[in-house]
């Protein structure tokens, strides 16, 4: 490959502090060379003109799930990739809960190697923390770790044994792994599918309070000042988790937490009529909760927005709401989506990209979410006015389960680089 210049770019890298048009230039290897007003290659360098389109660090999407193995026929790593790189997303953490299960040294090996052979993004697996996610016995987690997993989490379910917990803690603290927790109670959640509200009441569901959710969060918060590991809240929702991990982050207890797109962006009114496409984990709740989480990310509560990107197949969605599977596809939309805060003036600019690119990345510890010299020239190239509508037939994932179908966007990815290559353009 050759030299490239990306000229007349406005480039916003929170990791650098930077926000200025200038120039980025990105040597034969795929590395960035330089960046910034001052910044100019040889004359024989490929130079592309963005004409004030916004460059911004690939975005690393902490929680997606991917089909391979088991699930292909709702997504594969190559529809993943599409998906990712036409939403500017480079990075992906993958979830374990595949068929077989990512849970022994055999299915690490495979799924690396599928992945590299397949996957057009860098992907970062993820195993399950406890074997078949039963949450009776840990996962070998040094072996793991020393083959390439760079977290561990139970997906959907949560480690219901305080016992067990702490070990789990106690042993990640040990050799410094990252457990990433999904918080809800399984008693309090038993058989539940919409938040616990009005709206569950007129609709005839069976609700979930958000007790739920911040009982383990308290509790995982409790042992983590006794072992202090690398630990991740997966996904909150409601304002009273948010009151907790202000609580405990005042007390200088360390430790990061996720929110999906779609709790800052959806309530549970969105779910109208048995809109099923909307029925999610954790639930959507009150706008009083939406609200909360968009000032939880202001006030630095909130570290990560990821996409919680869960293809189903429509069979397993148009069904009764109760019985309907639970998830939606969002990794394509997520930057867009996300920048609906902006346009609403709901958050800055910078914020935004911060949770979708150094924050994520500093939690996982992985030299990605920043345009600095000598990193790998991973660009996210979009345009921040053009106006879309979200068309489930014209995403790429195998899988059309979005929740936001029709919805009216301002902000659409037009270019995504991997390692200097361009890999998506529209």
């Amino acid at each position: 490959m050759k030299e490239k210049i990306l000229t007349n770019v406005r480039i916003i890298d929170p990791s650098q502090k930077m926000d200025e048009i200038g120039n980025i230039v990105i040597d034969e290897k795929g590395k960035i060379k330089s960046i910034g007003k001052k910044s100019g290659a040889s004359k024989s360098a490929e130079k592309i003109d963005l004409k004030g389109l916004v460059a911004i660090p690939g975005l690393v999407d902490m929680k997606a799930f991917v089909g391979e193995p088991g699930f292909e026929y709702k997504e594969n790593f190559r529809t993943l990739s599409q998906a990712a790189l036409a939403g500017g997303v480079t990075s992906i953490v993958t979830m374990p809960n595949t068929k077989p299960i990512i849970d022994n040294v055999s299915m690490v090996d495979f799924i690396i190697r599928r992945g590299r052979d397949k996957a057009k993004v860098n992907l970062f697996p993820c195993a399950s923390i406890t074997r078949q996610k039963e949450g009776n016995q840990m996962t070998e987690f040094g072996l793991l770790k020393a083959r390439g997993i760079i977290g561990f989490s139970d997906v959907n379910k949560t480690i219901q044994n305080t016992e067990l917990m702490s070990r789990i803690m106690n042993y990640a603290s040990d050799i410094d792994v990252l457990i990433m927790q999904h918080a809800e109670d399984y008693e309090l959640a038993r058989n539940s599918c919409i938040n616990q509200s009005e709206v569950a009441t007129r609709l005839g569901l069976q609700g979930v309070s958000d007790i739920a959710e911040k009982i383990i969060i308290e509790r995982d918060l409790s042992l983590l000042s006794e072992y202090p590991c690398r630990y991740h809240i997966n996904q909150i929702s409601s304002k009273n988790s948010l009151n907790v991990i202000k609580k405990n982050k005042s007390n200088g207890i360390k430790f990061s937490t996720g929110v999906s797109i779609n709790n800052l962006s959806l309530n549970q009114n969105d779910i109208g009529e048995f809109r099923t496409f909307l029925k999610l984990s954790p639930p959507l709740r009150s706008e009083e909760d939406r609200l909360s989480l968009i000032e939880g990310i202001k006030n630095d509560l909130i570290d990560v927005i990821v996409s919680d990107h869960l293809p189903e197949d429509e069979e397993s969605k148009r069904l009764p709401f109760a019985q309907a599977a639970t998830g939606s596809i969002g990794i394509e939309t997520l930057l867009s989506l996300s920048l609906e805060l902006y346009h609403n003036e709901s958050l800055p600019l910078e914020k935004i990209i911060t949770c979708l690119t150094i924050n994520p990345a500093k939690i996982l510890k992985i030299n990605k979410g920043t345009l600095k010299e000598g990193s790998d020239a991973d660009i996210c190239i979009f345009d921040l006015e053009k106006p879309w509508v979200v068309k489930a037939e014209e995403l790429k994932s195998k899988s059309k389960n979005t929740a936001i179908e029709n919805k009216r966007l301002q902000g659409k990815v037009k270019m995504t680089l991997l390692q200097g290559e361009v890999a998506y353009s529209n």
